[in-house]
């Protein structure tokens, strides 16, 4: 006997609220897709088209983040001419790939996906910190051409599942450039929008969009970014880092036996 799917309107109300939560905790720890693309299998959506509909409606909080930290972004023009290339053809190529690996196959790698996307957040602090002291040292280091390379890749993996994507790219921007880590946050936010940009844009015509769900949990994902950032340093974003990596690896397991 098959289920029958959920009216839209219960559906709504849970993709809303589950997008709600991911802004809140993007603005305050990040991992938000680790919630927010669970619900959407969870309420009956296929996992390609889940993912998909999670990538488009996280279009607008990687634009708000963007444009919140445009003041590191002063100075770094050629950079951004150098990098946003690169990402916007890797989240174009991790999209295509997306789309042609077929939904038994993608449903097979979520649990790894969601597992390597919790890892990344678990180790976030002790990264930064490690990239913080890094960034500290003096001397000359290779030519930023160097980055191209690594951000393509780290792109290619956000347009395919996305999570955890701001930690790659902020660990290849360290390694790669000679800078603060305040500044390379903010070209972090830039790069990781155009990844994002790029692999919502090809989905469009997918007939992989929910468009409804993605259009109310485009809203939520701003208004929980609202809340979020009204609540920072209230609540630390260790705590919540760790409750979300925990429901990661629970959900990663439910996935592994569902499969």
């Amino acid at each position: 006997m098959v289920n029958a799917p959920l009216p839209f309107e219960i559906q709504a109300f849970w993709a809303g609220l589950a997008a709600v939560a991911a802004g809140a905790i993007n603005a305050l720890a990040g991992g938000g897709s680790l919630l927010s693309f669970p619900a959407l299998t969870a309420i009956g959506l296929p996992a390609v088209m889940a993912n998909v509909t999670n990538t488009v409606a996280l279009v607008p909080g990687y634009l708000g983040a963007t444009r919140a930290q445009r003041r590191e972004l002063k100075g770094q023009r050629q950079r951004l001419l150098l990098l946003l290339p690169a990402a916007a053809l890797g989240g174009l190529l991790g999209g295509w790939l997306l789309l042609k690996t077929g939904e038994r196959l993608f449903t097979q790698l979520v649990p790894f996906l969601i597992l390597f996307a919790s890892a990344l957040l678990a180790v976030q602090e002790p990264v930064r910190r490690w990239l913080q002291r890094r960034s500290e040292r003096h001397g000359r280091k290779p030519s930023e051409r160097w980055a191209v390379g690594p951000v393509f890749l780290a792109a290619v993996y956000g347009g395919f599942f996305g999570g955890g994507l701001s930690v790659i790219v902020l660990a290849v921007l360290a390694l790669s450039l000679d800078d603060t880590l305040t500044r390379l946050n903010g070209l972090k936010q830039a790069v990781s929008f155009a990844a994002n940009l790029t692999a919502a844009a090809f989905f469009l015509f997918s007939g992989q969009v929910a468009w409804g769900l993605a259009a109310v949990m485009a809203v939520g994902a701003i208004v929980g970014g609202a809340l979020g950032g009204k609540v920072a340093g209230r609540v630390p974003p260790a705590t919540l880092r760790a409750i979300v990596v925990v429901v990661g690896v629970a959900v990663a397991v439910v996935y592994f036996v569902r499969t």
